[in-house]
């Protein structure tokens, strides 16, 4: 994928970047595999808004991703890269021999016409997904399964990948993208090489109205509002928050906080946090 840039003849289209979708070779979505998605605004089922900064946007249909992969042994052709609205990474449209179509997350170097394959037996190429125990160690992977069967959960967003570092006994270690290291059962599966549409961070919106079409309202800072609207606001003139840290509109602590358990279940599966430290 390629950023391309845009004649300046508004002030917003001066630093506009977008993706020129050059890895993309399909233009319309397979219906059977569309279903509809219905908008929240950020509201729950009393109308109340749990998540701040949600709604409009442009109309979206959800496309019904195969995380799980289940279909060993048969091998299937990859008619079509797709652009996903619903995610960072493009899709791939694959069609399995006894004509069952699919979509997948689409690796980098994926191609139309080439082969995929699940199962235990698929080589280890590009799009095929394998159960950890056999996958050489080093590998770069995505779409990683954390119980069997469930269906990839892990490393599924644009560029990313994580490396196989070690197979011992029931599990397998992982290096994920953050640099956390984290070792997973080694019967899980997970889909061979990089995930594409890797520049996709580099994309500059340019203006509000892109990110309106995606759904996004705006944004505005505690420090600016009245502090009856907020624990940052008051004061004359532009001044500090008054407070220790950072808080929500609701007075909670925010930005730093740990939220995380200390006992949670899946510390013990945890070699190495990403901050580097190792967990006790």
């Amino acid at each position: 994928m390629g950023i391309k840039s845009y004649n300046p003849y508004t002030p917003s289209r001066r630093h506009m970047t977008g993706s020129d979708f050059s890895e993309i070779t399909k233009s319309t979505p397979e219906k059977s595999l569309c279903v509809s998605k219905a908008k929240t605004a950020g509201r729950n089922n009393q109308g109340k808004i749990t998540v701040r900064h949600h709604g409009g946007g442009n109309r979206q249909k959800y496309r019904v991703i195969d995380f799980k992969r289940l279909k060993d042994g048969i091998p299937a052709k990859v008619v079509g890269i797709e652009y996903d609205p619903n995610r960072t990474a493009n899709i791939a449209l694959i069609c399995y021999a006894d004509g069952e179509k699919a979509y997948i997350l689409a690796p980098e170097g994926l191609k139309d016409g080439m082969k995929v394959m699940n199962g235990p037996t698929a080589e280890i190429k590009v799009g095929n997904c394998l159960p950890l125990s056999a996958i050489p160690v080093g590998t770069l992977v995505h779409n990683i399964e954390l119980l069997p069967g469930k269906g990839g959960q892990m490393v599924r967003s644009a560029g990313n990948s994580a490396q196989l570092m070690a197979k011992e006994g029931k599990y397998a270690t992982l290096r994920l993208p953050s640099g956390e290291m984290r070792m997973v059962p080694i019967e899980c599966r997970a889909s061979i090489g990089v995930i594409g549409n890797g520049d996709h961070n580099l994309i500059n919106y340019g203006k509000a109205g892109r990110k309106r079409h995606m759904g996004i309202r705006p944004t505005v800072r505690g420090s600016v509002m009245n502090p009856n609207d907020h624990p940052h606001g008051g004061g004359e003139g532009k001044t500090s928050i008054g407070r220790p840290g950072p808080c929500t509109p609701w007075g909670k602590p925010a930005l730093g906080l740990k939220t995380r358990k200390k006992n949670k279940q899946s510390n013990k599966l945890i070699v190495r946090r990403r901050d580097g430290r190792a967990i006790k």
